[in-house]
């Protein structure tokens, strides 16, 4: 049987051509002899605007997945009929989208099988490479449309690009901001950078709308082609939603930095030296300036659609509203109220967050909404966590550490109260803290404690000494609990620092004897003797950080300076049942580890005994009498 050569495939192209053939029959044909090879011979025989507009859309998915066939997909965008180019383009985009999504799910079973923990980008190098393909072509395709309604068309393709979109992608991202900048009539050039993360934006060049003489005239667009009076709002706000719909999912996808570099940035002073800061990082990391190059632009773009230019009331009302907005464009145009179509809570919070963010670190120029911690961030918080706060920080990581930020910053520029707002600290407190313990960024979960010590020290003396009771006694995570001892020593050295007569409770013995039994409580159980290794294990694994941090605020409350805070017969009530138990316990996991090496089951004996080395240790440095 003789071989095929690129030389027949392509006679065999030209000589089928219709009226040669049928359509259908030169599709056919063309499926068959599709090899790289034959792209330029076909990007030619393209160029009669009569047949690629009767066969363009169904080319789109033939051609996409063979590499290099750009040139040919560029002719399709600009002869084809864009009514059924961009239904096939959306379709051709969703169905790649669903099978990286499927790849990526195969991947992790695959991946928790064989506990190889490594993701393999082999499926999504080539699918991102069509994703910018397919949005430069719906560059060229939005641009030919003459409809009356172009909105009903644009709110198709970008909710399809939305739900096609990787965040993680820089490619993806520079083809929806050149798509974004096409369809809103914005020239700006990409905003310089030193490694480029725009890539994509060299890829998508060919597809540019610009030269209208490249471009077929729209086939059905010879009647009514003049625009609804409605429609520039119509398609404004879609433009809006949509950018805030992808700013959410780059902050998601972005590990951005944004609280531990505004902290670095306000409080220099406790910058820990020898170790490189977030903001040296994202100067000198070539990967991490990319991501602040890209989020430039997205909130630049942001600007471009109107967004800048939100009243503090719209904002207000807008991270007010519960629930949350999560997938505007699945909403129903209304053109008598553009406004109707949502905002992506999240990207609308990540904005707002980077103009916060921006104005002190960049010393950038934006208008920042009048808002305040109480009621208006507070209220963010409680609208973003829901009946599930884990899931919501766990899936949104991005819109936390934005929701984080914008909190420091309120703080930082001292825009606690709204006049006439009625403050509920301990209720945001709690808010805060949830971030401190489910957040997957340490530094992000570190930002989030360190805001929440810094409203705790801004309220009332009376609901700090509250909200410090209630995580000592009722908060069922130890870290948080030796947030809550690290708190009350803070408010004890500032009210001894404070002038005299103005530290309050915290300055003298009656704070201290609030506070007692909630740090202190009684531990003599552990003395019982029906209490055995294992129940004494289980016991420590779990109140172990919390217990030794308790443990260093006795040597510090019992020391020469503060000693006269504690209340007569205090530290004697405090051995007794604090102290003593504690000891005792530690004498009896030490012993059962010695004696037999797996009574202390579900830990190693090392961890155990070395916890309980530190217990003792610092125990014996407490003076109690």
């Amino acid at each position: 049987m003789a071989t095929t050569t690129t030389d027949d495939a392509v006679k065999r192209l030209q000589e089928s051509k219709p009226p040669a053939t049928d359509a259908a029959t030169y599709l056919t044909i063309i499926e068959m002899s599709l090899t790289p090879e034959i792209l330029p011979a076909l990007r030619d025989i393209l160029d009669d605007v009569e047949l690629t507009s009767e066969i363009g859309w169904d080319l789109v998915e033939m051609l996409i997945a063979v590499p290099g066939s750009e040139a040919c997909l560029e002719r399709v965008a600009h002869l084809g009929n864009p009514r059924e180019v961009i239904l096939k383009v959306l379709e051709v985009m969703e169905k790649g989208a669903t099978e990286a999504r499927e790849d990526e799910d195969e991947e992790e079973s695959a991946e928790e099988g064989t506990g190889d923990k490594h993701k393999s980008d082999k499926n999504k190098v080539p699918t991102a490479h069509q994703f910018v393909t397919l949005c430069g072509m719906l560059v060229v395709l939005h641009n030919r449309l003459r409809v009356k309604e172009p909105s009903r068309f644009l709110h198709t393709t970008l909710d399809t690009v939305y739900r096609s979109y990787d965040g993680a992608s820089p490619e993806a991202t520079a083809a929806v901001i050149a798509l974004v900048r096409s369809l809103s009539g914005q020239k700006r050039p990409p905003l310089p950078t030193r490694k480029s993360s725009i890539v994509a934006v060299s890829r998508t060049s060919s597809f540019q709308a610009g030269d209208a003489s490249r471009s077929a005239p729209d086939p059905e667009g010879s009647e009514g082609s003049a625009q609804d009076a409605g429609e520039p709002a119509l398609v404004q706000r879609l433009l809006q939603s949509f950018v805030t719909c992808v700013l959410e999912a780059f902050v998601n996808a972005n590990a951005l930095e944004w609280p531990a570099r505004l902290l670095e940035f306000t409080y220099p002073e406790k910058i820990v030296l020898g170790r490189m800061t977030q903001m040296q990082a994202f100067k000198d990391v070539d990967e991490l300036q990319a991501r602040d190059s890209l989020i430039g632009q997205l909130v630049s773009l942001a600007g471009d659609v109107g967004l800048s230019k939100l009243s503090s009331d719209a904002v207000k009302e807008a991270f007010a509203a519960s629930p949350i907005c999560t997938d505007p464009l699945s909403g129903e145009l209304d053109s008598a109220k553009p406004e109707a179509l949502g905002l992506a809570t999240g990207g609308l919070a990540a904005l707002v967050a980077y103009w916060m963010f921006a104005t002190d670190l960049f010393d950038a120029q934006y208008s920042v909404p009048d808002f305040h911690i109480f009621p208006h961030h507070q209220a963010l918080l409680h609208n973003f966590l829901g009946d599930s706060p884990q899931d919501q920080i766990a899936q949104n990581p991005g819109v936390a550490e934005a929701l984080i930020v914008i909190g420091v910053w309120l703080h930082t520029q001292s825009r606690l109260l709204d006049p006439g707002a009625a403050p509920d600290f301990m209720a945001y407190h709690h808010l805060l803290t949830l971030f401190g313990v489910f957040h997957t960024n340490p530094r992000v979960r570190q930002s989030a404690i360190s805001l929440a010590g810094l409203v705790l020290h801004a309220a009332p003396e009376d609901e700090r000494f509250a909200i410090l009771e209630d995580l000592l006694e009722n908060c069922m995570f130890a870290s948080l609990q030796s947030c809550a001892v690290s708190w009350a020593k803070d408010e004890i050295i500032a009210a001894r620092q404070a002038k005299a007569g103005a530290g309050g409770k915290f300055a003298t013995a009656e704070g201290l004897e609030r506070l007692q039994y909630a740090l202190f409580p009684d531990l003599t159980h552990l003395q019982d003797e029906a209490q055995d290794a294992e129940a004494l294990l289980e016991f420590w694994a779990q109140a172990w950080p919390f217990q030794l941090q308790v443990a260093n605020f006795a040597v510090f409350v019992f020391g020469d300076r503060y000693r006269d805070m504690a209340p007569a017969g205090m530290a004697a009530a405090v051995e007794h049942r604090y102290v003593e138990p504690l000891l005792h316990m530690a004498a009896v996991l030490r012993e059962a580890g010695a004696q037999d090496k797996t009574a202390l089951d579900g830990a190693t004996v090392d961890q155990a005994v070395g916890t309980l080395d530190i217990l003792t240790d610092t125990l014996g440095r407490v003076t109690l009498r």
